[in-house]
């Protein structure tokens, strides 16, 4: 079913195929893919995860750097939602490896809060909305040996704000079906610390290669897109987290592939008033479909190199 308000998505075009000399983008569109526009452009550091906050009037995205291999000169940014002016660099170069998945968690007591995964630095991360108080909550390898473990690197994340729990995906190698789902508390346990926490607990595992998450906290189901191979990867997929215990009180989670035929899937967003889930691939695909997968549509066959994407309701 088509949408019953008129929202807005912004989704990011990294350009990659310039590389090294992209000049990403990020563009905006109706939730039916009409009145495409851009809104930013002459992004040179490959922005990948993009998160809107209307409350406020901004968009934030990260920046994964001008070089993979060029550690900590990964940024966030972000700028007016109206008409993408104001662009501030709110988390500076020499602080985060390479920022991914962006999202922010506002729950109804307590102070709003950005949270992101930090791929090669090998962390899960968050601060204020205004960039102060960067913190490291998760912390899966410090070593070079560690860092080439594909396994440890961390990539997309959602919150469950009022709950205070964290979901993050941990891809492993490309197409290597040992990617994760893990979550924990946002606050880290008394007296322990970031690389030895031990109230982490693994959701999934054992996936082609997961990517962006999204978290429908009403209705407790777990979405996300895997750019693993087929017929498990180039997908969308959820898990509802209610699931029932067995006899032992454990939980056996499994995974239901919503959608196939991704080039490279990588953003999600969610409309959970009317049911619509919209999704990107690195190829330049921007889709919807309901939440159960069906009424695919394509909005932009071919816009780029898109990564993140976010909604934002008529009403917001």
């Amino acid at each position: 079913m088509a949408p019953t308000t008129q929202g807005r998505l912004y989704f990011l075009d990294i350009n990659i195929e310039a590389y090294p000399n992209q000049s990403g983008r990020i563009l905006s569109c109706n939730a039916d893919g009409s009145d495409l526009r851009e809104l930013v452009t002459g992004l040179k550091h490959m922005p990948d995860g993009v998160i809107a906050d209307p409350e406020n009037g901004h968009l934030y995205w990260t920046n994964m750097g001008a070089s993979m291999s060029n550690p900590d000169d990964g940024s966030i940014q972000r700028c007016d939602l109206a008409d993408g002016g104001n662009i501030r660099t709110i988390v500076p170069t020499g602080i985060l490896h390479t920022p991914k998945q962006l999202t922010l968690a506002r729950p109804t007591n307590g102070r709003p809060s950005l949270y992101w995964c930090d791929r090669e630095g090998m962390r899960v991360m968050r601060c204020d909305l205004d960039g102060r108080n960067v913190e490291v909550l998760v912390q899966t390898g410090a070593t070079s040996a560690d860092r080439d473990d594909k396994t440890n690197w961390c990539v997309g994340i959602t919150v469950d704000a009022d709950a205070g729990v964290m979901y993050w995906s941990q891809k492993g190698p490309s197409k290597g079906n040992s990617g994760r789902i893990f979550r924990a508390p946002v606050q880290l346990p008394a007296g322990q610390r970031p690389d030895s926490r031990t109230d982490i607990e693994l959701v999934l595992g054992g996936l082609p290669e997961p990517i962006d998450l999204h978290l429908d906290a009403a209705e407790k189901i777990l979405y996300w897109t895997d750019r693993g191979d087929p017929p498990r990867g180039n997908t969308v997929n959820r898990l509802n987290l209610d699931s029932a215990k067995d006899a032992h009180g454990k939980q056996h989670f499994k995974e239901q592939i919503l959608t196939r035929k991704l080039h490279e899937g990588i953003g999600l967003a969610l409309d959970e008033v009317n049911k619509v889930m919209f999704f990107t691939d690195l190829c330049g695909g921007v889709y919807s479909a309901n939440l159960d997968g069906s009424n695919k549509k394509t909005l932009h066959a071919d816009v780029g190199d898109c990564t993140g994407i976010a909604y934002v309701p008529a009403t917001a």
